[in-house]
């Protein structure tokens, strides 16, 4: 899979539809910050516009994007939302957005043609807009930094604890996506790196206690396509989760853990 290729094809496709209307297309996520794995990744994107568009657009859009993933991604791996231009500009929280698109929407689009995802808040925004700030490419449009400015700490941080705040309840189902999230979320409260889900899982292998550091590994080796026999039980990745979730609350309360090795 070229990427290269499926990036330029996008652009083309996103173009087609929306003309004059497009401001930007950014690139974020793994793809963007060196760590893509097309078994394991998704395509992640961010479509700025000038204008509103109508839902009959956007659900026009839905089907050229599927038929899109379908012939260069295999069917998976593409998420992607539209926001207005004003929106990030006049930036509130949670960030609206005007249309969204992933694999769970996907699968929704297919069987109804009336669904549609966009035109409320969310938080997960905020922390994509940090990325594209920090570790972004723009792929169409108006530079990074004459689109985007930086997002207030106070918002970043909430967009990061709402995207891990039930992974003690969901560890055991994703246990890759939860490690190696807690991971960069933690590196970002208490070092202010925004990192990929792999770099913030290699800074937890020289962080965090040695009892937590096989899970964390494990993690990393699934995440390259490694395959690797160790066997995680659901209290173990459960008391992990435990463990840095108070790390977190401590890091965002100002606080510091001694079981920290640093």
């Amino acid at each position: 899979m070229d990427m290269t290729v499926v990036l330029e094809q996008a652009v083309e496709l996103f173009v087609h539809e929306l003309g004059d209307n497009l401001a930007g297309v950014y690139l974020h996520g793994s793809l963007a910050m060196g760590c893509f794995n097309p078994a394991k990744s998704d395509v992640d994107l961010l479509l700025v516009v000038h204008q509103t568009c109508s839902k009959e657009q956007w659900k026009r859009l839905a089907k050229r994007i599927i038929a899109f993933q379908d012939n260069l991604l295999s069917g998976r791996g593409l998420e992607l939302s539209a926001v207005l231009a004003s929106s990030i500009r006049d930036f509130v929280y949670p960030p609206p957005f005007e249309f969204h698109y992933s694999d769970f929407h996907r699968e929704k689009y297919i069987a109804d043609e009336n669904h549609f995802c966009g035109g409320f808040g969310d938080p997960d925004l905020a922390a994509h807009y940090t990325v594209i700030y920090h570790r972004g490419r723009t792929l169409y449009g108006m530079p990074i930094r004459e689109m985007f400015r930086p997002i207030d700490r106070t918002y970043v941080v909430q967009a990061l604890l709402h995207d891990v705040r039930e992974a003690v309840q969901e560890i055991n189902k994703s246990p890759l996506y939860y490690t190696l999230n807690l991971c960069r979320v933690l590196h970002y409260l208490q070092e202010g790196v925004v990192s990929s889900k792999q770099e913030g899982g290699k800074w937890g292998l020289d962080i965090l206690p040695p009892e937590y550091r096989p899970i964390v590994k494990h993690a990393l080796h699934e995440y390259a396509g490694a395959n690797d026999a160790f066997v995680i039980d659901n209290a173990g990745l459960v008391g992990f989760a435990e463990y840095m979730l108070g790390e977190i609350t401590l890091a965002v309360e100002g606080g510091s853990s001694t079981g920290l090795e640093r």
